[in-house]
Parts: C-alpha cells; structure tokens; sequence
C-alpha cells in the first residue's frame, strides 16, 4: 500500500528542476581541452578568452566564454604562470624551460614578443606590480625573484631581487591595484606555508613582511594564493588546513578564512572581492563561492564523475579564474582518465534557487487545475516576489503567457488555469532572479482528455452484388476546427491496398459521401484526424460483396418447362456437363452440389469442390448411368471460406434443373 506522500505525489505528478541546486551543484556547462597538463588559467573580459598553459605540451590554449578551443599558442615549452596586462591587451607567459618570458597578443592569440630571462633563469611564475613584470625563476635552494621593463625597447632583465634569499623554489607570484607596489610571493608545495611580502614601487624588491607558517596553521603543500582587490590580504590554498586562509600583508597575521574542505588547491578572486575557492575533494564539493568577508560558501558545486566509475574528478591546483564582470566562473577539472574539461559556471555568485511545480498528471479539457509549487533559497526572498508561468500546448506551440503568482512567505505559490486544447500541456514556471538569486525553471506536462468527435458511417454489414456502385455517407459531429473527412477502401486480400477514395470538408450537415465500386468484401473506413479540441477518430463500415457467377448445362437434347420449372433432357446415355464461369482469385475453387427429388424434398446426392482456371472457368461432367425418370437439379457456388478464400461473401449460383430419359 501506498503511503499517503507516496500517493500524492503520484497523483499529482509533482516536477522540481532547480537552477545551480539547492545543494552541491553540477557546472552550468562544460567543453573537453586537448590538455596534457596544467599550469595556470586567466580571463580575457575583453575579448571573452579564456587562456590555460599546458607545460608538458608547452602551449597556451584559447577558448571561448563557452569553453570551445580557437587557437593554441605553441612553441612555450614548459610554460607556467599567466598574467595579464591592465589593458587586457597582453598575456604574459612564464616559459620556464626557454628562460623567457613570452608576451602573447589576446586579440590575435599569437606570440608578438619574447623577453629572455637569461640561462637558467626559466620563470615559473610572473605579476604585474610597480610598473614591472617580475617573475620567479630557480629551484634546489636557489628559488629567487627578477624583473623587466616590458615597455621598454631594449629591457633590462634584472634577477636576484630576493636578497634575502627566502625560497628554496621558484615562489608563487602575485600582486593587486590595490596595493601599487607590493608584490606578494608564496613557496609552492612546502610545509609549512611560507610567505613574503616585497615593496617593488622603486624597481627593486625590498622584504617587508615574512611569514614561515603564518597564524601558526601547521598548514603546508601551497598550492595557489591570490591578493584582494583593495591590497589589504592575501589569500592562500594549502593542502593543509582545510580552508583557505586569509593574511594582512602589513605583517603576514591571520585575518580570517573562507572555510572549504579537504585539499585546498586553488583561489582566486573577483574585482569586487568575491572569493572563489578550490579543494582536491573526491566525494564533497570542489568548488566553492564565497562573498568578500564571510566564512561560509553562498554556493558549492561538485564535480562529476566522467572518467573511470567512481574515481570522480578533481579541480587542477590553480583551477579557478574569474570573468572580470563576475557572470562568470571558470574552473579546470581532470578526470582519472586524465582528460581535461573547462566548466563554466552562470552567476556562480548569486544564492542557488530551487523551484517546483506541482499539477494533476491528467485532467478534462475545458476544466481548471491548480498549479502549485515552492520557491526556495539559502537567502531570503523579498515581499513582493513572482513567478511567472507559461502555457504551451497545440493551440500555442510558442508559450502562452499566463501571468504570475506572488510567492508567499513560506515560499508557495498557487495559479489556477483552465487548458482549453487536448493533449500533452506543458506549464513552464520561471523565477528571473535578481541580485542576490540565482534564476530557476520548472517545468510540468499535464495531458488534456480531448473531446471525443461524433463520427457514424452508412451500409455496415450489407450485402452487394458484384461490381455494385455504392455511395458510404459519413456524418461528423461538431468539432473545434476541423471539419475534414477521408473515406478510405480496403478491399479484402493482400493483394490490394487500402485506399483513400475521398478527402474534403463535409457540407453544412456535417455529412461528406464518396461512391465505392464492391468487387470483393471491403472495410470502408471514415476518419477524423482530430484537431486541438477533439481526439480523432476512425468508424468502420463491413460491405459484404458477392462473386459473380454464371453457369449453363450442355448435352441436352430438348429443353422444356415442367413442374414450374424449365428442365434440360438428356438420354441417359449422355453425361451431362455444368458449365461455371466465376470471378476469379488465386487459389478459388467452387463448390458443385447435385440434388435429387424424393419422397416430396430435394435431396442432396453429390457435393464437391473443384478448381477454377486462371479465367475463373471449369467444365464438370455428370457420367456413369443414371436412373431414368426422377427430376435433378445442379449449381455451382461460392462458399467464404471453403472455397479456398474470404474476399467474398457466400454466393450460391442458380439451380439448373434436368431429367435423364431413353
């Protein structure tokens, strides 16, 4: 037995789709890249570019907004870091094992210049800051900081700008508008975190600030950091501890966190301090969105599973990028069989909406249903918010806008509606969103009972002559718009099709009649296709059909009338034969039935069948001797279906009558 949710439910056929989830949500969208690896990834609000170096294959990929590939810059062989100019003009690559950096115009997506860094200064990683780009090079105990002039003709390539010597590896590079002059440097993969602060605003780099495992986390494996907009923190990505933690750079002490979850790999941030956060988490959500400030994530999404089952994918470190205008948010995955996906994220930072409708699974034309349904969010609605709801069926194949429903304080909503066309009915209710929410659909089929049509037809179960003209006279009822009738002819046999005799609008009665030649047994049908309003329809018509039959007996001496009867007479030496012609089908044979008169009755003597030739003719001879003087009769018929088919129905031929004297 159904429980009583269970059976509501079924009854009402209640739909939910939710727009970015209520929970973890899955990317809006997503494209496969032709990546070997992974280094960095950046936005081109410009020209809607997305660009991601690849360091095995030592390429920068280009993408659309919607992740489609349209160029590749090659020959950047182990190419890391990405910046990008104030201008959106320039992209410069770290191309560490060329020891150059590589300036790529964004418009063209070609290399327009390279600056060498010098043998065995391959740069990791690079950022914009004072006027300079700097970039990171070393590793093995010699991780170290240089710059260049990149508006300059002939730039002077300046290295060993750390003279404090504070990274064992080429650190993590970063910087912010909001801090003119201040780079910030982090060193990848060590534990615990380390991190630096530099005053770069006279061209060269001097320490201020200088954490060896800041806020004292224990937190280690640096994988990503990023400076906030207004130049006031820096926030990081660490394998350890499980959030992503935030620093003053005056003095590199703790100054909050956004809290994620196990493995945080990537961050970065939005022009307006939005904070997108990463984590390498198999079973709970990679992706996270936070507004400036607050410690708890407006939106989580989760990464599918797309490769091997149950090894789910995972966000590359350093995975995430901003578009400039926040519509936005880029995140690079890698499944376990190491294919790479760009997924995109819509309004990543508006709170996910969730709305439903609920309507009758079936319902009577012509008779109002109620749709009702909920509208949820993890933020608060405003007093006055509406859902509207669009009608679509036969009648408006392109949505009929019903007006909307105000949402109730608990989140509800009702509309009523009254479907006027028959079939599948689809109601579609939309939240646009606003500021703080994210836009949400839902959608609901109701199927339509359509009225049924009156639809008679004349003549059913009579029985023709062969070769009859017969006029079928099919009458509709009333209907909304169509008054179209066929009349179709399916003779009996596979030999001939059904065919359409007539087709057209029947007169002001409702009526339309077409003329049928009957040479066999035919299903005469009448059809109605329907229109919006009335389910269409189909009546049958029987017309039986006789076969044609003639039949005269030969061998006769004299004919004469006798006992109300014209008789044959034969000497009883010669046999009689009866003569049958018969419309012909393949395989018909005839049935031949002899009688005698006795004792006051006719008396069958002889029944048999036999075979017709390909002109439906025979020729059957009476011999042996027969008695002199009884009366006897003859005929040859048709019998459905023991005469070897049913094309026709049962036609028995004329009796011939005939007497044998000396």
């Amino acid at each position: 037995m159904l429980t009583t949710a269970t059976a509501l439910a079924v009854l009402l056929g209640s739909v939910t789709l939710a727009a970015a989830g209520a929970g973890p949500a899955a990317a809006d969208s997503s494209a496969l890249l032709p990546l070997k690896s992974s280094g960095d990834i950046v936005v081109d609000g410009v020209h809607h570019r997305v660009f991601i170096s690849d360091p095995t294959a030592g390429q920068v990929v280009v993408t659309d907004y919607a992740g489609t590939v349209t160029a590749a810059v090659g020959s950047l062989p182990g190419v890391h870091g990405l910046e990008l100019s104030p201008d959106s003009g320039t992209l410069y690559a770290a191309v560490r094992d060329a020891d150059a950096v590589v300036a790529i115009d964004t418009a063209t997506a070609t290399e327009s210049r390279r600056f060498a860094t010098g043998a065995g200064a391959g740069p990791w990683y690079v950022a914009l800051a004072g006027g300079k780009l700097w970039f990171s090079y070393g590793s093995s105990g010699n991780g170290n900081i240089g710059s260049l002039d990149p508006s300059g003709v002939d730039p002077k390539v300046t290295l060993g700008q750390d003279t404090g010597r504070t990274f064992y590896d080429a650190p993590i590079l970063d910087a912010s508008a909001g801090a003119p002059g201040t780079l910030v440097a982090g060193a990848p993969g060590q534990s615990p975190v380390e991190l630096a602060v530099y005053d770069v605003s006279s061209g060269t780099a001097s320490r201020t600030a200088y954490a060896f495992d800041p806020g004292s986390t224990g937190g280690g494996n640096l994988q990503d950091l990023a400076v906030t907009p207004d130049g006031k923190d820096v926030v990081t990505a660490s394998g350890a501890p499980y959030y992503q933690a935030v620093y003053k750079l005056t003095d590199l002490t703790a100054d909050g966190k956004y809290v994620t979850n196990t493995y945080p790999n990537a961050v970065d941030i939005a022009p307006n301090g939005d904070v997108a956060a990463g984590t390498s988490s198999s079973y709970e959500p990679d992706v996270h969105v936070f507004k400036q400030g607050v410690p708890t994530p407006v939106k989580q999404y989760d990464l599918p599973d797309t490769g091997t089952p149950g090894d789910s994918d995972l966000l590359a470190p350093a995975g995430l990028a901003w578009a400039p205008d926040e519509s936005r948010l880029f995140a690079l995955s890698k499944n376990g069989a190491d294919a790479y996906a760009l997924r995109i994220y819509d309004a990543p930072t508006k709170a996910s909406t969730t709305l439903t409708v609920n309507a009758p699974a079936t319902a009577g034309r012509g008779t109002s249903l109620a749709l009702t349904g909920t509208l949820a969010s993890s933020a608060a609605f405003g007093a006055d918010t509406k859902v509207s709801v669009t009608r679509t069926d036969d009648e408006s194949p392109a949505g009929k806008p019903l007006g909307t429903a105000t949402v109730e304080t608990d989140g509800s909503y009702t509309l009523a509606d009254t479907p006027p066309a028959g079939g599948k009915v689809t109601y579609t209710v939309t939240y646009a969103g606003d500021d703080a929410h994210a836009g949400a659909s839902a959608t609901h089929e109701v199927s339509v009972a359509k009225s049924a049509a009156a639809l008679t037809l004349n003549n059913d179960g009579k029985v023709y002559g062969y070769g009859s003209d017969v006029t079928f006279a099919a009458h509709l009822g009333t209907t909304y718009k169509n008054r179209t009738v066929e009349i179709w002819a399916d003779p009996y046999g596979s030999d001939k099709p059904n065919t359409l005799v007539k087709k057209g609008t029947v007169d002001s009665h409702g009526n339309l009649s077409a003329t049928v030649r009957l040479t066999r047994d035919t299903k005469v049908s009448a059809t109605f296709t329907g229109d919006t309003r009335y389910a269409a329809r189909t009546v049958t018509s029987s017309a039986y059909t006789r076969v044609a039959i003639s039949t005269s007996l030969s061998g006769s001496y004299k004919s004469a009338t006798a006992w109300n009867q014209k008789y044959s007479y034969f000497h009883q030496s010669k046999d009689p034969v009866q003569n049958t012609t018969m419309s012909m089908y393949p395989g018909r044979t005839y049935q031949l039935q002899v009688q005698r008169y006795a004792d006051g009755a006719w008396r069958t003597t002889a029944t048999e069948y036999f075979s017709l030739d390909r002109h439906g003719r025979d020729a059957a001879t009476l011999d042996g001797t027969p008695p002199i003087g009884p009366r006897f009769r003859i005929r040859s018929s048709y019998i459905d279906p023991k005469s070897g088919d049913n094309v026709n129905t049962t036609t028995y031929g004329a009796w011939k009558y005939f007497v044998f004297t000396r």
